[in-house]
């Protein structure tokens, strides 16, 4: 008497590349293009809403108007970018480098920590709009008071991400790297490093953020020039369709940025459970 096995028919899981079962029928949609469709509905309700409310255009421009302020006054938009471009990434890059190489003593030495740690504290308690017209007396009307007020706000996440990460490495894997023969420069080059890159890229990450926002403070302040002029000499003739298109080529500037150190964190730690996993291993499958 054979035995027979019976196979019951129904929907069934079908694997995808990375390993997960997707319903057959289920309807995927890219992550890129949801965010470009969300976008575009915002925009899409913004000059409906305008339209249908009859909002002037000095209180509240339609996307449309911002699309023709920037096509009129490009010739005025796209120096002014160029010009705050290089305050954020001039100032963005120094908070970076300085911001690692301070960290760095004050992780690994605890003397260090107990002196120079709290005078950083103490130094982010000033505030930097007060700093930026002293900035200006001092320098002038010049692109160093912006770099300074994009570096004074880009610096701090950078050095304390920098130290907690390079502090969290427990100890007892360093005694145990350290038990091979590996030496101190080996053991934090191998080891102590790139557990911490994790961390120090989230720092990174909240500097690029903040680095648009020191050009344009700087600017705001004391600047003939820039995205930050144009927003103020904008805002004076009630042309808010400029001023608008000014934000979005900041915006534009931040993101480019941002992603450009995202993308920099996946070349190098695409070991890390971040860099293998998003928001769709999450779902319910």
């Amino acid at each position: 008497m054979s035995d027979t096995v019976g196979v019951v028919s129904g929907p069934a899981s079908r694997p995808t590349g990375g390993g997960r079962a997707v319903r057959p029928g289920r309807l995927r949609i890219p992550r890129p293009l949801q965010t470009l469709l969300a976008f575009v509905v915002l925009l899409i309700v913004w000059e409906g809403a305008v339209r249908a409310l009859g909002i002037r255009e000095y209180l509240l421009p339609a996307p449309s108007a911002i699309a023709g302020a920037f096509v009129k006054h490009q010739r005025v938009l796209l120096p002014a970018a160029l010009y705050t471009s290089q305050s954020v990434v001039i100032g963005y890059l120094s908070a970076v480098v300085l911001g690692v190489m301070i960290a760095l003593p004050i992780a690994l030495s605890a003397p260090m920590q107990r002196t120079v740690y709290p005078l950083l504290v103490f130094s982010q308690l000033v505030p930097k709009v007060a700093l930026a017209p002293i900035f200006v007396v001092w320098f002038g009307f010049t692109l160093l008071p912006k770099v300074l007020v994009t570096f004074l706000l880009s610096f701090f996440p950078v050095v304390i991400n920098t130290v907690v990460g390079l502090r969290a490495l427990d100890p007892e894997v360093v005694y145990l790297t350290r038990s091979t023969g590996a030496s101190m420069l080996d053991t934090f080059l191998k080891v102590r490093l790139p557990a911490a890159l994790p961390t120090m890229f989230a720092g990174f990450k909240l500097a690029a953020i903040s680095a648009t926002v020191g050009a344009v403070i700087g600017e705001f302040i004391g600047s003939d020039r820039g995205l930050g002029y144009v927003i103020l000499t904008a805002n004076g003739d009630l042309n808010t369709a400029l001023s608008f298109a000014a934000i979005v080529i900041l915006t534009i500037i931040g993101l480019i940025l941002y992603f450009s150190v995202e993308r920099l964190e996946r070349f190098c730690i695409p070991w890390h459970v971040s860099q293998r996993s998003g928001p769709e291993s999450a779902q319910a499958v």
